[in-house]
């Protein structure tokens, strides 16, 4: 059973920098595309970074383009995988829960920005930008 535990969220101030990580196991995380979103309170759960399974695909969102950076491992055990999110300058509306999410049935080249499009999920990672 696919598992994805997130971490490296806290608190920095406006123009800082942080680090998240996503720890994938279970699954044959090499032919995943991976993706990292954000939900804000009140606010729908919106795509912010993915990458393809070749890393030949990395799409962003238009607000963070620039800012973030999505990487994943190519770690020998296609069981185990991590995805990262560097996030700098950051500003108060990057404040969010933060969710890293795979999408199993991505084909070698694909970046889905749709929530739908990803099987599994972890429990997100907060994340608190002050001004």
């Amino acid at each position: 059973q696919v598992q994805l535990v997130e971490s490296g969220g806290g608190l920095v101030q406006g123009g800082g920098s942080l680090r998240l990580s996503c720890a994938g196991s279970g699954g044959t995380f090499s032919r995943y595309a991976m993706a990292w979103f954000r939900q804000a309170p009140g606010k729908e759960r919106e795509f912010v970074a993915g990458i393809s399974w070749t890393r030949t695909t990395i799409d962003y969102a238009d607000s963070v383009k620039g800012r973030f950076t999505i990487s994943r491992d190519a770690s020998r055990d296609a069981t185990k995988h991590t995805v990262y999110l560097q996030m700098n300058s950051l500003k108060s509306e990057d404040t969010a829960v933060y969710y890293c999410a795979a999408d199993q049935s991505a084909d070698w080249s694909s970046v889905s920005i749709g929530r739908s499009s990803y099987d599994s999920w972890g429990q997100g990672t907060q994340v608190t930008v002050s001004s």
